[in-house]
């Protein structure tokens, strides 16, 4: 798994790294010499690696680099540098508002441009003003560097830079970020007004990715980002406790319980799935066909009797259990004490089901017995928001953003809703699946598994009962909720993907990815060897 790091946590490794300039400054003259020295070799080494990078993808494009006044435009000069070291000349625009604004990094780095590539190459702004600065031209056949402002930056644009953000958006220009687009912040609660924010196809960033990286919103602005490959404190970076990762397959493959020779349905599970009313069948028909995938034992679906005849002939491997009532559930029970339970697909909103629901969730907090609940389940507790205090302590709830807005109230961003995710986990002691383009699963002790084998295929009506099926096959065969949750978002991705394979991402259907959900398990756990031929996970 790969670290997310907090802002925090990049500026310590950094700081380890290369010192602060106000600490250099107070250190003795052959101190800060060393110091200096070793800052500077540190900013080269950046330069030339986001050179490789940049080389890679320009093409025949004409490459003109902007540069700002602290450490993310020396970043930029000495790209340019190396760039044109291995000829690709480039043109540098450099801000240096006023005359005097450039850090020690910058004017160094400045200097350097100067001695080794020419001041004809080199535009110093110190008047932005009309008549002094005009945008050069940009055109799709040009590739922006943007280096104006990295992470060390934490305040929006303003008045000329609004400006420059502007015309190299509208220009159409392929753009490289070095470190993160200027104009934006890592700060998951800061409203930000995207079009004054540079929007990257392509993130150098350096320590790695922060939190921020992975939401919608920021989408358009990060665009693909990798981690330049430079040296940083090794000290400093063992001792980073990171409580986010992206989850890949490695580490799905870590946790799965792989079937023993010589074993029995009786050894794998049993997996119990509230689902289904009138009108709302097909969802109890997905949930219950992922359980089947899951690879737990036994799978039983409870639903109303409308249901009987449904559920038998569409997933005959199930059983179907009744409490009676002919068009919704109006009692829940769990006689063979199943650790895998799931409630909420299409069960409906009925007063007779929500009254039964509660009563369930008491007896099961009561029980300390975890659930999973998912769609009309927690449409019930948003009803009753009461009922949140009886959720069983380390259950799954997987909203997607309206769902999760009506639990716990509006949202005017994902990053907000994450940090409001963070302290209901922590407060209601439970694991929040957060479901979007990039699933996150929430611990109660903070911890946030980001998902990486999410797909557009997956925006599909049903996808969502499909994975709370897989959850509860998956909760059946012992696996820690905390653990299911975040391996079950993986393992609908790439059956997301493997469905979309043969059907095509607009033709996947829910029940695509329900049957899809047993290659992608030994996709996971049997991956081919190098060079053969592999499904992309």
């Amino acid at each position: 798994m790969k670290n997310i790091y907090t802002p925090a946590d990049i500026e310590r490794i950094t700081e380890a790294t290369i010192g602060t300039l106000d600490d250099i400054s107070r250190m003795s003259p052959p101190q800060q010499a060393r110091a200096c020295e070793r800052r500077a070799a540190f900013i080269a080494t950046v330069g030339e690696q986001a050179a490789i990078e940049v080389l890679d993808i320009r093409g025949d494009k004409s490459v003109l680099v902007f540069a700002g006044d602290g450490i993310c435009g020396a970043y930029a000069l000495e790209t340019a540098i190396e760039l044109h070291r291995r000829e690709c000349p480039v043109k540098v625009v450099l801000f240096n508002i006023g005359g005097n604004l450039l850090t020690s990094d910058a004017l160094a780095a400045r200097d350097r441009f100067i001695a080794d590539v020419g001041r004809e190459f080199l535009e110093e702004v110190i008047n932005p003003g009309p008549g002094c600065f005009e945008m050069p031209a940009m055109t799709p056949s040009t590739l922006v560097i943007d280096g104006i402002f990295g992470s060390e930056h934490r305040k929006p644009l303003r008045g000329g830079y609004q400006a420059v953000a502007r015309g190299i958006n509208e220009s159409g220009a392929t753009v490289v970020s070095i470190d993160i687009p200027s104009g934006m912040t890592t700060d998951l609660s800061v409203g930000m007004v995207n079009r004054n924010i540079i929007h990257a196809d392509v993130t150098l960033t350096l320590v790695g990715p922060t939190l921020a990286f992975f939401m919608p919103e920021n989408a358009e602005l990060v665009g693909r980002w990798k981690v330049l490959a430079v040296p940083f404190d090794e000290e400093a970076m063992r001792h980073t406790r990171c409580t986010s990762r992206v989850l890949d397959a490695r580490g799905v493959r870590s946790v799965m319980p792989r079937r023993s020779t010589v074993v029995s349905k009786a050894d794998l599970g049993d997996a119990l799935i509230f689902a289904g009313s009138y009108g709302m069948l097909g969802a109890a028909v997905l949930a219950t066909r992922a359980a089947t995938r899951s690879g737990c034992g036994k799978v039983t679906c409870h639903g109303p009797r409308c249901a009987f005849f449904v559920m038998q002939t569409a997933v005959p491997s199930a059983m179907f259990t009744t409490d009676g009532a002919d068009v919704d559930i109006q009692f829940f029970d769990n006689p063979r004490d199943c650790d895998g339970v799931a409630i909420g697909p299409g069960i409906g909103r009925s007063e007779s089901t929500a009254r039964a629901l509660g009563v369930f969730l008491k007896s099961c907090y009561a029980a300390k017995k975890p659930l999973v609940l998912d769609a009309d389940a927690l449409n019930i507790i948003s009803d009753n928001p009461d009922l949140l205090d009886f959720i069983p302590a380390r259950s799954v709830i997987t909203p997607h953003a309206g769902e999760f807005d009506r639990l716990f109230g509006a949202q005017n961003s994902h990053g907000t809703r994450t940090l409001m995710a963070l302290e209901m986990a922590q407060r209601y002691n439970i694991v929040i699946l957060l479901k979007g383009p990039k699933t996150f699963t929430i611990w109660p002790d903070g911890s946030i598994l980001v998902n990486s084998s999410g797909t557009e295929a997956l925006a599909t009506a049903g996808s969502g009962d499909v994975l709370t099926g897989l959850l509860a096959g998956l909760m059946a065969q012992k696996i820690m909720p905390e653990i299911a949750a975040a391996v079950g978002a993986y393992i609908h991705g790439v059956a997301g993907r493997i469905a979309a394979r043969t059907c095509g991402i607009q033709g996947t259907t829910a029940e695509d990815i329900a049957d899809a959900i047993g290659p992608a398990i030994d996709t996971i756990l049997n991956p081919r060897p190098a060079g053969a031929k592999n499904l992309s996970i």
